[in-house]
């Protein structure tokens, strides 16, 4: 089976861990803009591409997928997965599965005020937000909030722009550097999240690995520790029934006073699923079955408990001529 990685940017790891899982008589090919992505050199074969919105992008990837005799297409980043699963049928008539959600379930996983609606609305619960400063304002005089808050890009990926605000003055003055921010109630309970792996052909859940996070920089947790929760899994197993996932999804909570809060979702491999594959919970084998039409059976809570990743920076040395110049 050979696959295409797209926007790999620094996920060196995770193609790895495809090369592991699938072996030699399989394919990863990576596509990025940069010829200076590091992840682009631990694949087999790898593109040089414009970036997701321009015009020519899906063509492109079409492209590839049949030169390159692909079956499965998946990306890294959270603004091109509405991009694939508005073009699935496109890549389905060529035979390529897209890992990514159906159209309505990735607009709503990247809007972060429609998810909080959506939440609300199936009685899941969630962290309470509000859209903008004028709707905090008005809960605000009202009592119904207090600060410390979060604020973060009601459309934001890898944790840029998220900030804790101390007081209505500093809020003021962020929101009047953007319009399009969401406002959360500051939670002070256990940050948490949990890589799901829902079946492409059954659509449901039968892969869950949980995992507590002790340490968080920028972009995602670098230190984790797992654990395990019924009742966590049955809360993923009920929102994932409510949503059309396809694929590998990540999902952040909070744990406080005894219940779940979830987040976020973020439908696509998330940056600490490594921690899920050094577990033995590998969703590359559950992705392969799928592209073979073998259903997944699920399997929750087959990892131990408190195994720690300790994530750590390493380097990709190359030439300046070595670098790849292959583009399309």
């Amino acid at each position: 089976m050979n696959f295409l990685c797209c926007s790999v940017g620094r996920r060196t790891e995770l193609i790895k861990n495809f090369k592991m899982s699938l072996g030699n008589d399989s394919k990863i090919v990576a596509i990025d803009n940069s010829n200076t992505a590091p992840a682009l050199y631990f694949a087999d074969k790898q593109y040089i591409v414009p970036r997701i919105y321009a015009e020519q992008y899906v063509d492109i990837l079409l492209d590839i997928c049949v030169r390159e005799n692909i079956q499965a297409i998946t990306t890294l980043i959270d603004p091109e997965i509405e991009i694939l699963a508005e073009n699935r049928e496109k890549f389905k008539e060529i035979g390529v599965e897209v890992l990514a959600p159906y159209l309505e379930t990735a607009k709503l996983c990247f809007d972060k005020y429609k998810m909080y609606e959506f939440l609300v609305q199936n009685d899941i619960k969630t962290v309470k937000t509000y859209n903008g400063l004028d709707d905090f304002s008005r809960a605000y005089k009202e009592k119904k909030c207090s600060f410390p808050v979060f604020v973060k890009p009601r459309t934001g990926s890898a944790s840029v722009g998220a900030m804790k605000i101390k007081d209505y003055d500093e809020l003021m003055s962020v929101c009047s550097q953007s319009e399009k921010l969401i406002i959360q109630e500051f939670m002070d309970g256990v940050d948490l999240d949990a890589d799901v792996y829902v079946d492409t052909i059954s659509h449901r859940p039968v892969s869950i690995f949980s995992k507590k996070k002790l340490e968080t920089k920028i972009g995602g947790a670098n230190k984790t520790i797992s654990f395990k929760d019924e009742k966590l899994n049955k809360i993923i197993v009920d929102v994932a029934s409510k949503l059309e996932f396809n694929g590998p999804i990540d999902i952040d909570f909070f744990y406080k006073d005894g219940e779940y809060y979830l987040s976020e979702i973020n439908p696509r491999f998330g940056g600490a699923y490594l921690h899920s594959y050094g577990c033995g919970v590998d969703f590359i084998k559950l992705i392969l079955n799928n592209l073979n039409g073998i259903e997944n059976s699920a399997e929750f809570g087959n990892y131990e408990e408190d195994v720690l990743m300790m994530m750590y920076d390493s380097v990709v040395i190359k030439r300046k001529s070595e670098l790849i110049r292959v583009s399309l």
